[in-house]
């Protein structure tokens, strides 16, 4: 990694997220991409990875493979929260059609 990033502390940080399907505590370090439920499997990933984003220099920062690692979760939590748009989007036009049904 460069040293001196001006966007982050060199630190690793840990989040803890809660398991949507089993409730378990899951540890995320800064410096992860995934990490899977130790008690029932549930992949959830690092929504924390802005900087990998829009920093021209995150490539030589992290390295190419934790760049690429990091860009692909980043494209899927965007697909994701795309799909997420379109269904709410789509369930407000169906109530309209119900009400004036």
């Amino acid at each position: 990694m460069l040293y001196g990033c001006q966007s982050k502390s060199r630190t690793p940080t840990l989040t803890e997220k809660i398991c949507p399907v089993c409730g378990n505590i899951i540890e995320i370090f800064s410096i992860d991409t995934q990490v899977a439920c130790d008690k029932c499997g549930f992949v959830a990933y690092n929504d924390t990875l802005s900087c990998v984003q829009w920093c021209e220099h995150a490539r030589e920062c992290v390295g190419d493979e934790m760049y690429e690692a990091m860009m692909k979760v980043a494209e899927e939590q965007k697909r994701l929260r795309e799909e997420e748009r379109k269904k709410k989007l789509a369930e407000k036009e169906l109530m309209k059609v119900r009400k004036t049904a």
